[in-house]
């Protein structure tokens, strides 16, 4: 006799896949207070969630390039590298395959652009003030590594 709340099938074994991607945190050192352009994106529960703009690396690119790239597409300012800032390791299921992410983090320096949400996968983007960035971030792992972006500055500077 079948137990109840039981399922008598075996459980389907995710397939697992490694991703790479890259991204940063592009800051402003010309405003009055300086700042990091961050993107918000709505979760499935409807909550604008701030994070740090990020994206796959293609063929070719290095973790810098993307780097550069995905901020810019993501937030419209054009960056320049100053530092590696840190890499973020998650897991997430999606589309029935358990995910395993890296994601190489930069610190880069605004040199150009306008700040924008035209990409279609950011709802909003905005510059925070780097003390309120651990406030406004969504994810504990990257706050952490926001929270080094300032001693980074002034070692570069």
């Amino acid at each position: 006799m079948p137990s109840r709340g039981k399922s008598t099938r075996p459980a389907r074994r995710l397939r697992r896949v490694d991703e790479t991607s890259a991204g940063g945190l592009v800051v402003d050192a010309e405003r009055d207070v300086p700042a990091a352009a961050l993107i918000g994106r709505i979760d499935r529960k409807g909550r604008l969630l701030w994070s740090l703009p990020k994206g796959h690396i293609e063929l070719g690119e290095s973790p810098e390039d993307t780097a550069v790239r995905e901020v810019a597409e993501e937030t419209g300012i054009i960056g320049e590298i100053l530092a590696p800032l840190g890499v973020i390791d998650f897991w997430f299921v999606a589309d029935g395959r358990r995910i395993h992410k890296t994601v190489h983090h930069f610190l880069l320096l605004a040199v150009g652009g306008a700040l924008s949400d035209e990409d279609i996968e950011v709802n909003e983007v905005a510059w925070v003030p780097l003390e309120e960035l651990s406030a406004k971030l969504a994810y504990a792992d990257e706050r952490a590594l926001a929270e080094r972006a300032p001693r980074l500055l002034a070692d570069i500077a």
